[in-house]
């Protein structure tokens, strides 16, 4: 029988390897100020202006009725809106309502056309909610939703050509294809029922959505930090994109922990503590407060040596962030880590090996540990 961890793992390999997002025939790729409305709408979005946002989604409303991007519009500022969003709450079903709506609609086009542009409105619906299910471990809803995504996702290769978007999903695959079983085996036995992906190229992919897409810039710089933080292992060419995600959305909160993330591993620590104090003064948001904290206990740690107001902070961020579910597991793993070490340089092995079996139940890269910070 697999283990917890094991079944996250295969969770995180399918939502990666398919995502990592009566209606009107008015084909918006083509459409400049339509397609600069809908950048505009998307960027107040992920720098959580959402004031801004709907200024831009009634204009888009108004020209282009009915049309899907309208619900995958409206079910991204929710998401980012009530950021982490949980299970089973309000804005959750509106949430889900409103991709499913998107998807639906993306599916009823028959015009070959427009296949392009629905299918990447589709993919990207899809994708949302792979992601939010993944997020809260709903392992059950996953499984259904991805195997009826692997179709669309297929179909993508061939329009990459006409919208820059589909290079995220492109990407996605041919680098999780192969990055997956390299480092978990486990996945060896499953891998085999998909076509080879090439990871070179599905960086390069990535790059591209990354520069050039419409709806997924800002995914595609995520994913290309996380891949490089995870995978490669590679701090210092990761925090090229975090950087870039931080500096295009300063008020996300996700990026800035990201990017915070980011400076503490290749031990930029004075610029790392400037943007803990600058956000700790302005941020209400409690799940990002508890992050804070941990990166608090890790400036301690590490910059200022005093592991009993490292520990202070750890214990702290342990107890703020473990309400939200799978959206804290990450974090709590590194103040586990934290506490693991600091129990080491006080001789107490038991507590600190305790504490380092809930961090490695808890990560999925047990390499990111700030070990080596």
């Amino acid at each position: 029988m697999m283990s917890l961890k094991s079944n996250k793992i295969i969770i995180c390999f399918i939502v990666s390897l398919l995502f990592g997002t009566a209606t009107t025939n008015a084909q918006l790729l083509k459409d400049s100020t339509a397609l600069n409305l809908i950048k505009k709408n998307i960027d107040c979005i992920y720098n959580q202006q959402f004031d801004e946002a709907q200024v831009m989604y009634s204009k888009i409303q108004k020209s282009r009725p009915g049309h899907p991007v309208l619900y995958l519009l409206r079910g991204l500022q929710t998401y980012w809106k009530n950021y982490p969003m949980l299970a089973e709450t309000p804005a959750s079903r509106s949430f889900e309502k409103d991709l499913r709506q998107c998807i639906q609609l993306s599916k009823k086009n028959n015009n070959p056309k427009y296949e392009a542009e629905y299918l990447m409105y589709n993919l990207c619906a899809r994708g949302m909610l792979l992601k939010y299910y993944q997020e809260n471990g709903l392992s059950m809803d996953v499984i259904p939703l991805a195997s009826s995504t692997y179709d669309y996702l297929s179909k993508s290769f061939k329009f990459t050509n006409e919208s820059a978007d589909l290079y995220y999903f492109t990407g996605t695959y041919n680098y999780y294809r192969e990055a997956y079983p390299n480092t978990y085996p486990i996945y060896k036995s499953l891998v085999f029922l998909f076509p080879h992906g090439n990871m070179k190229t599905g960086l390069k992919e990535m790059q591209n959505a990354a520069t050039n897409a419409v709806v997924l810039r800002a995914e595609s710089y995520f994913l290309l930090t996380s891949i490089y933080l995870s995978f490669e292992n590679n701090y210092a060419l990761a925090i090229k994109y975090s950087k870039s995600l931080h500096d295009i959305y300063p008020n996300n909160d996700l990026y800035m922990a990201t990017y915070i993330k980011n400076l503490l591993l290749v031990k930029q620590y004075n610029d790392a503590e400037k943007h803990i104090n600058a956000s700790l003064k302005v941020v209400d948001n409690k799940h990002f407060q508890a992050q804070l904290l941990i990166f608090k206990g890790i400036i301690q740690e590490k910059k200022y040596h005093d592991n009993n107001l490292a520990k202070q902070y750890y214990s702290l961020g342990v107890s703020r962030i473990s309400g939200f579910g799978e959206y804290g597991s990450e974090y709590l793993s590194y103040a586990y880590f934290g506490l693991s070490r600091i129990s080491d340089v006080k001789s107490e092995a038991s507590t600190g090996k305790q504490y380092r079996e809930k961090a490695l139940k808890l990560a999925v890269f047990k390499n990111v540990n700030f070990d080596r910070s």
